[in-house]
């Protein structure tokens, strides 16, 4: 794409002896064509990186050096907005109803389902969630609160709802493995350490019989715990305390989130829109 836009641009074929002669000007020039065509700035990084890559290739091998290719900047890459899940649908993913046909042991669907609701009901990441110490979870009734282990090993104090505890107890109760203090709460199949993609797959099984996107990912109950809570009013700070985020700033994208959900409201239900 980019020969055919130089050959184009500078009007004349494009050798090795004038690729070479190329200038940042130039470059700027094919970057700007394809935002022009709605290209977004990961397409864009692409490019650009193919681009450096043919001008090392040119170097290696003798043929010159482009060194406008050095002096380009990457373009920005604008942060995806996450896309929570409903709150009915977060809320069947930890269902007992949803069990129905379901042919793997009790025991592993009840783990499934308290990772589930520990990953909506608490917003943690996978990782934590799976890091999770039986010891720091404590008994239905007797606490509220578990000790997270995030990002850069730092802990912090996280709320747990009493119906997520209880999901768990079950769990508990009908696990093979002994479940040690100090061992992971969450076991496989063979009393080892959960992995992240077990969970994975039983969310793609559950989405197709919920109908929900692929989006609807382990992740995205996290997205959807900080969506929830912010459109009922909770306090950004708050929110950017439970999730474990150092900075305020990654926690405000939910408030772009939270915004268009507003506008849609706005847009379907005012009589002039």
């Amino acid at each position: 794409q980019c020969l055919d836009f130089l050959c184009e641009y500078w009007g004349t074929r494009v050798t090795l002896a004038r690729f070479s002669l190329l200038e940042a000007s130039d470059v700027r020039a094919f970057m700007a064509m394809r935002r022009a065509d709605d290209i977004g700035g990961r397409s864009l990084m692409r490019s650009l990186a193919g681009l450096r890559s043919f001008g090392r290739f040119l170097e290696r091998e003798g043929k010159g050096k482009v060194g406008a290719l050095s002096a380009i900047r990457a373009p920005k890459v604008g942060k995806t907005l996450p896309k929570p899940i409903q709150v009915a649908a977060a809320k069947r993913f930890a269902d007992a109803d949803e069990r129905a046909g379901e042919t793997r042991d009790p025991w592993i669907w009840a783990r499934d389902a308290a990772v589930m609701a520990l990953l909506y009901g608490s917003g943690l990441r996978i990782s934590e969630a799976l890091g999770l110490k039986r010891r720091d979870v404590p008994l239905p009734g007797a606490g509220d609160v578990l000790v997270v282990t995030g990002k850069g090993n730092k802990t912090r104090m996280v709320p747990v709802l009493q119906n997520v505890l209880a999901l768990i107890a079950d769990y508990v109760a009908v696990c093979p493995h002994p479940l040690t203090p100090e061992g992971p709460i969450f076991v496989g199949a063979r009393g080892g350490p959960l992995k992240a993609r077990i969970i994975q797959l039983t969310m793609e099984r559950l989405r197709g019989a919920l109908g929900l996107p692929d989006s609807a990912t382990p992740h995205a109950l996290r997205h959807s715990f900080a969506t929830h809570l912010l459109s009922r009013g909770g306090d950004l700070r708050a929110i950017q305390e439970l999730l474990g985020h150092a900075s305020l700033s990654t926690t405000q994208i939910y408030t772009g989130i939270d915004t268009e959900r507003l506008l849609e409201v706005y847009r379907s239900a005012h009589p002039r829109s």
